[in-house]
């Protein structure tokens, strides 16, 4: 078996919406790099409020994508795993029923059809995890081979830590999935 050091480094696309943890996304950024990650993030145009896109470019040193490419550029690469956090009630829902309004949702639409590695850290009230619509949803994608992380009250799994968002428990489980950023 290869150390950690000899394998290869793999892509991680960061899909961030916009909900209060999307404020600390560059936590999971750094720790993403931290195991070994080259990492790419894609804001939905709602999370551009909470969080610093050049900060994060600068960090990644990639462009955080929240619109469609121009036509005639290059493809992003596709990633050997996906992390959507912190998801949203809404990007939740419109994900699950197919909807690919904005960049970030075709990319779920599209990246879930192939099969890649997903992890989902929701960041979702009490009241909204208890809607029936939520709970399909949640079934439809993990249907579709996508793995939810979902603690008591539909938000993500504890932490442990002061109000800290779990970041780790997304990258353990992609590491889980792929062998990668362990």
């Amino acid at each position: 078996m290869l150390s950690f050091m000899a394998r290869k480094s793999g892509l991680l696309s960061v899909v961030v919406s916009g909900a209060a943890p999307a404020s600390d996304i560059g936590s999971l950024v750094n720790q993403g790099m931290e195991r070994g990650w080259t990492v790419q993030v894609i804001a939905t145009p709602s999370a551009l409020a909470f969080f610093d896109a050049a900060e994060i470019e600068a960090l990644t040193g990639s462009p955080v994508r929240s619109t469609h490419r121009v036509p005639g550029t290059p493809r992003s690469r596709v990633p050997d795993a996906i992390i959507v956090a912190p998801a949203t009630f809404n990007l939740l829902n419109q994900w699950a029923l197919g909807i690919a309004d904005s960049y970030a949702l075709a990319v779920l639409a599209e990246q879930t059809g192939m099969g890649l590695p997903i992890v989902v850290l929701p960041a979702v009230s009490g009241p909204l995890a208890s809607r029936p619509p939520f709970a399909r949803s949640l079934a439809a994608l993990r249907g579709e081979g996508v793995s939810v992380l979902l603690g008591p009250g539909g938000t993500a799994p504890p932490d442990g830590g002061e109000d800290a968002f779990p970041w780790h428990l997304a990258l353990d489980e992609a590491f889980s999935m792929t062998g990668f950023g362990g």
